[in-house]
């Protein structure tokens, strides 16, 4: 494991810095570039007007020229010519301005460029980097527990470091043939259900914190292997009034006029369980419209005629919030389910009847959670029951379910 890990930050360390002198021999090569167009620009404008002036000097200079020769001609002549030369020497000379120069600007408005460069910045560069980055080696977080779920994997952490202030969280997670890590929870809880987790394959899982205030992450905790061995919940397939996800744990109440309860592909659920339905968004935005027929729970048998499991041998909530047991509502009552709402199951055997053995009867303590308020009641089966079955139904289309 120091191995491992001392090797891993050696790489981590080497790429962070490889990328920062990528980046600062970018930032550097952009400044300059900034710099020396500024230069250019500064040059073109300040030059314009000595050009100009430099031009209309030159064609001064170039006409009196012209005329000094023109009247050397004129005076060299022959005579015939001599007085129509000079006389026309004399107009364009006339006409002609030689004692008249351009304004040219003075001195103190002749910019002289010169590059002031602050030699503090080596300074600064040089502190902020040898104070840049950091090497730990006790992590302030630790994974603490795997509990194994259907198709999932309950994982919770601690902290080890006292002084360390946490602000969130950071899970990852990969196969244990799986090259890389992904994220699979960021946030400020400290403890994650992960699913999608195929049963007796290893994970491997590792987490860190970022401390309050602050943008760093803290050294990864060390990696742990995690697996279950419970298969995961699934919807049955095949009832027309439902759609379902690819993995099946998802089902949406379609517009399909048919109704019925759509119960588990097996009867999965185990007492000493717990079994969440999560009311998730059907893309409309909205959920279902609700009806007290509606109905989210657990089941002894799959019974096909009934429109709800508002019947005997099953236990379930309806989307108003009320509670049956073997058909009967309870006067005890759950908040409404909405969007995003949580119901939660847990069963335990309390008592076993004569002959249990042989399917007597049981007692199993039933707790209904949701929204933070829960019921608790004992539910007396004719037979003593392993497993059971989940189950929903919906009698308008909108509602959707995820179960784990």
């Amino acid at each position: 494991q120091i191995r491992e890990s001392a090797a891993l930050t050696r790489d981590v360390l080497e790429q962070h810095f490889n990328d920062l002198k990528g980046t600062l021999k970018k930032l550097l090569d952009e400044r300059l570039m900034s710099l020396l167009q500024e230069v250019d620009a500064i040059e073109q404008e300040s030059i314009k007007p000595l050009d100009e002036c430099q031009k209309l000097i030159e064609h001064g200079v170039s006409t009196a020229d012209d005329l000094l020769l023109e009247g050397e001609s004129a005076v060299h002549g022959d005579v015939g010519q001599q007085n129509e030369k000079l006389c026309s020497f004399t107009k364009k000379a006339l006409h002609i301005q030689l004692d008249s120069l351009p304004e040219v600007p003075s001195l103190v408005d002749v910019p002289c460029l010169s590059a002031q460069l602050d030699d503090c910045l080596l300074t600064i560069l040089k502190n902020q980097i040898f104070r840049h980055g950091t090497v730990a080696s006790r992590p302030p977080v630790q994974l603490e527990e795997f509990v194994e779920k259907p198709g999932g994997i309950l994982v919770r952490w601690c902290k080890v470091d006292d002084d360390f202030v946490p602000q969130d969280y950071r899970l990852q997670y990969r196969k244990s043939t799986a090259s890389h890590f992904e994220d699979v929870y960021v946030g400020s809880e400290t403890e994650f259900i992960v699913l999608h987790i195929d049963p007796n394959v290893d994970y491997q899982f590792r987490v860190c914190a970022r401390g309050d205030g602050r943008q760093e992450w803290s050294p990864w905790s060390v990696p742990q292997i995690g697996h279950t061995t419970l298969v995961p919940h699934e919807w049955t397939t095949g009832l027309e009034g439902y759609s379902l996800s690819s993995r099946r744990n998802i089902a949406l109440r379609n517009d399909s006029q048919s109704s019925g309860v759509l119960y588990s592909k097996a009867p999965t659920y185990f007492c000493g369980q717990t079994l969440t339905f999560r009311q998730v968004l059907s893309g409309i935005e909205t959920v279902g419209q609700p009806d007290r027929r509606d109905s989210l729970g657990l089941c002894v048998e799959q019974q096909n005629g009934f429109d709800s499991l508002q019947r005997d041998k099953a236990v379930c909530v309806s989307t108003n919030g009320a509670v049956f047991v073997n058909g009967k509502e309870m006067t005890n009552q759950l908040p409404a389910v909405t969007s995003g709402s949580t119901v939660t199951f847990d069963m335990e055997v309390v008592q076993l009847g004569p002959g249990s053995n042989e399917g007597g009867t049981c007692k199993l303590r039933v707790t209904i959670s949701s929204n933070n308020r829960e019921v608790v009641f004992d539910w007396v089966l004719d037979q003593c029951c392993v497993s059971l079955y989940f189950g929903c139904s919906f009698l308008y289309p909108g509602w959707k379910v995820l179960v784990f």
